[in-house]
């Protein structure tokens, strides 16, 4: 799909957040590969330190430093960056004061932990900095190194402060280098080409919490994007049935007849069999009468929604590959 045709042309950051459990690093990933398929190179970003990105793709620990990790659909390449807050600190020491040296004898002395404990947002800055810097980075062409960057960002009680604590540190320093890196890091995360992306489940709290996130960023100025529904289940029972059943009215002796006609039970377990089936029947009808609240509750949000399909054999390889292209025949990527 050619990038003009995406939900999201000119968004070069994706920062995709969601409640613990809805699968936030799988849905980060497969919209890597989404946005990187027709010949495009993406970065998918990790912060937290769990090497997530590493598990999902089947590789061993990920190092500090970007390397390519997958071949997107119809060509494009994956690159992977596990941030090391620890690196990250030496960097910025290098780029802005030339103190490598200084700042590697400050971690042996603890100094960086020691720093990031008071304040902890300083570790923020560090991640979040690293990150905007691959949206910038140009080659020697004068060409933007990466077409998009995606970043598995903290959960979303934690979204809006980590995206926002760069505002905070530059309030601190008024001059220098960590006011101006703290400037270019905020413009970045503020701007048209960043969107930040929400995942839930169909299920009370997560879209509670989704609606929530979403009103948090958008208080704060900063760009939302879209909602991945993730593990969606597909009904497998027509939409009279499944009302029907929802509202009690669903008939267990056709059910009986039916079985029997379809020589699937003899009439001494028929009935047992059409009730037990009854039973499962109904519990779909209502969970599915509930999603389909939990969907109208996220409309209200008034972003574009993208529903992914539960993996019946959970998420592999292949598995993510299959969420990739739900994601690009969506429009999404």
């Amino acid at each position: 799909m050619d990038s003009a045709d995406t939900d999201w042309d000119g968004v070069r950051l994706h920062v995709v957040t969601g409640k613990g459990g809805t699968g936030k690093t799988t849905v980060a990933a497969a919209l890597a590969l989404a946005l990187a398929s027709g010949g495009r190179k993406v970065l998918l970003v990790e912060v937290e330190g769990r090497q997530g990105i590493a598990q999902i793709f089947d590789l061993p620990p990920l190092p500090y430093e970007e390397r390519r990790i997958a071949v997107a659909p119809d060509g494009g390449d994956v690159y992977a960056l596990a941030i090391d807050p620890e690196q990250a600190m030496l960097e910025y020491m290098e780029m802005f004061y030339g103190m490598r040296r200084a700042g590697r004898a400050l971690t042996k002395m603890g100094v960086v932990d020691f720093a990031t404990t008071l304040a902890p947002g300083f570790r923020d800055v560090l991640v979040t900095g690293k990150t905007t810097e691959a949206v910038r980075r140009r080659g020697k062409d004068g060409k933007r190194v990466y077409d998009a960057v995606v970043l598995d960002a903290p959960p979303t009680g934690r979204i809006t402060r980590f995206l926002n604590v760069t505002q905070e540190v530059a309030g601190l320093a008024k001059v220098g280098p960590i006011k101006n890196h703290s400037d270019l890091v905020h413009g970045v995360v503020k701007s048209p080409e960043t969107a930040v992306h929400f995942v839930t489940l169909l299920e009370e709290m997560p879209v509670q919490e989704t609606l929530d996130g979403i009103a948090e960023v958008r208080g704060a100025g900063l760009p939302t994007g879209g909602i991945f529904i993730n593990m969606v289940r597909e009904s497998l029972l027509p939409q009279v049935t499944l009302d029907a059943a929802a509202q009690g009215r669903f008939d267990v002796g056709d059910l009986t007849l039916g079985l029997k006609s379809a020589g699937l039970a003899d009439s001494t377990d028929a009935t047992s069999l059409a009730e037990a089936l009854a039973e499962e029947i109904v519990e779909h009808a209502r969970r599915t009468e509930l999603e389909q609240a939990e969907r109208e509750s996220l409309s209200e949000a008034a972003l574009p929604r993208y529903e992914l399909p539960l993996l019946a054999e959970g998420v592999d390889l292949a598995g993510l590959y299959e969420l990739a292209e739900s994601i690009r025949t969506q429009g999404a990527a």
